[in-house]
């Protein structure tokens, strides 16, 4: 605990230093420069270094066995082309590596992602760190990755509508194709992302006051049709088939959490509506967003991994709540609302660390194989080669 909160305060006392500018040659565009690289260093080193982080940490180390001599698996071809070559590249089932290379790949698009889409690279990162984001990312690295990319990709479904000369909306083909292809690509590492391509595009079209009600009804026809939604959830996680979780019993009041950060920032955007949301494109799309999970937790609570499908939508509040922030002109009311989101965000992190220990999570407690000896070689004889290692403990679990 005292190490990721250590390593939350400075990344967010590091972002404070990232400040807009025009200038390509000043001292604020190399303290930018030095700030988000040091960021970026912190947090992949940390993500790196780390062994038995995570709760599929030893699912992944058998996948990479059996994707680097042709055996079966659930994973993606984008995914398996990468970890064999980098099984090729180093010589031997280095894991280490393999996680190093994502943990780069995820901390680089979402900082990306914030330096290019939200108006407070500041909040952005705090809120990031604060609410858990980033130590998720331990854990299912194929799914935080693509949603890294689905997040930087927001900006291509921002710009899918867009006004002529006379005023009338239209579609805005080269970001559609941008995004439907780069959503493509990330769906070669996990195919889950898909169901972002309806989602967005649902939320980027103009709501009407019928289409309420409407959502309300599919609402009630997802938790009707219960076997058909799990039957197409699982065919987007294959890995659960037949697996104890699915055994669990799901009740509506094990999303409460996720619930009211939702419904908290709901009620931000309607407080700051006027100056925030009315006339901010990709605000009302981030807003529409959280609307469409608060149906996706309350009807499809059943699925055990709801929160697979509802972090798609719930992750662009790292950028919705900062550009609400920034478009508070009142000094006296956005001193009051950043105490308030950086209170609840405190707490909300606090929350975080005290079931971080939890099954289906286990990023804590936190270890690294800088003081572990790890031993990787390259051989079709699994069992007698990794004896005494990390591979060869998970398979004798």
């Amino acid at each position: 605990m005292i190490l990721y909160t250590f390593i939350a305060v400075s990344v967010m006392a590091l972002a404070a230093m990232v400040r807009p500018t025009e200038e390509r040659m000043s001292r604020q565009r190399i303290l930018n420069t030095l700030g988000v690289a040091a960021i970026f260093i912190i947090l992949t080193a940390l993500a790196a270094f780390r062994i038995e982080v995570g709760n599929d940490y030893g699912t992944y180390v058998n996948t990479c066995h059996e994707i680097r001599w042709d055996g079966y698996v659930v994973t993606e071809p984008g995914f398996n082309v990468l970890v064999k070559a980098l099984y090729i590249l180093s010589g031997s089932e280095n894991y280490l590596l393999m996680f190093g290379v994502f943990a780069a790949m995820i901390n680089f698009v979402f900082l990306r992602s914030f330096m290019e889409e939200s108006d407070s690279f500041f909040w952005s990162v705090s809120l990031f760190m604060l609410l858990g984001i980033y130590y998720r990312s331990f854990s299912t690295v194929r799914y935080y990755f693509v949603l890294a990319i689905s997040i930087w990709a927001l900006k291509y479904v921002v710009g899918l509508l867009e006004k002529d000369e006379n005023g009338k909306v239209r579609i805005n083909i080269q970001s559609l194709i941008i995004f439907l292809a780069v959503i493509g690509i990330a769906a070669l590492f996990h195919k889950s992302v898909l169901v972002v391509i309806p989602m967005y595009i649902v939320c980027r079209l103009p709501w009407k006051k019928w289409v309420y009600p409407l959502i309300a009804v599919i609402g009630v026809a997802l938790f009707i049709l219960k076997d058909k939604v799990m039957e197409l959830a699982l065919t987007l996680y294959p890995s659960y088939k037949n697996t104890e979780y699915l055994e669990e019993t799901r009740l509506i009041t094990d999303n409460i959490p996720t619930l009211i950060r939702i419904g908290l920032v709901l009620i931000l955007c309607f407080i700051c509506y006027k100056e925030a949301i009315e006339d901010r494109e990709d605000n009302k799309l981030y807003m529409k967003m959280n609307i469409l999970a608060i149906v996706l937790y309350l009807s499809c609570y059943y699925i055990p991994f709801i929160s697979r499908f509802g972090y798609y939508l719930i992750t662009a509040q790292i950028l919705l709540v900062p550009n609400i922030i920034r478009s508070v002109k009142d000094s006296g009311k956005r001193h009051i609302i950043e105490t308030c989101v950086l209170l609840v965000a405190f707490v909300y992190f606090v929350y975080f660390l005290k079931t971080a220990y939890n099954e289906g999570l286990r990023v804590l407690p936190y270890k690294s194989w800088l003081f572990d000896s790890v031993e990787f070689r390259d051989q079709t004889d699994f069992s007698d080669t990794f004896k005494l290692t990390l591979l060869d403990k998970y398979l004798t679990r």
